[in-house]
C-alpha cells in the first residue's frame, strides 16, 4: 500500500537520481543513509572487505540507528527539496 509518504519518497529519489549537479560528498552520504534506514531500518548489512568509501557509508547509515523508515523517507524528502528548491 503506498501512502502519500512513500509517494513523496518515490518522487523525491526520482529527482535527485535524474539531478545533473554534483554535490557535496557529505550531502551524499545522507541520501545514502536516508534511503538505507527508509528501506531497511537498522538491519545494517556490509561487505566484508570495507574500503573507505564504503566505510563513511556505513558509518552515516549506522548513525540513523534507531529512526523509523518514515521518518528517513521524511527526511530524505527535506534534503531533497531544500537542494531542488535552491536550483530554481
Amino acid at each position: 500500500m503506498n501512502t502519500n509518504l512513500d509517494i513523496e519518497f518515490s518522487e523525491a529519489f526520482e529527482k535527485m537520481s535524474q539531478l545533473k549537479e554534483t554535490l557535496a560528498p557529505d550531502i551524499m552520504l545522507k541520501f545514502y543513509a536516508y534511503y538505507k534506514q527508509a528501506n531497511y531500518g537498522s538491519t545494517f548489512t556490509f561487505n566484508n572487505e570495507l574500503d573507505v568509501r564504503n566505510a563513511f557509508k556505513a558509518n552515516a547509515w549506522m548513525q540513523l540507528k534507531g529512526m523509523s523508515p518514515n521518518e528517513a523517507k521524511q527526511e530524505y524528502i527535506n534534503l531533497a527539496n531544500l537542494i531542488l528548491n535552491r536550483k530554481k
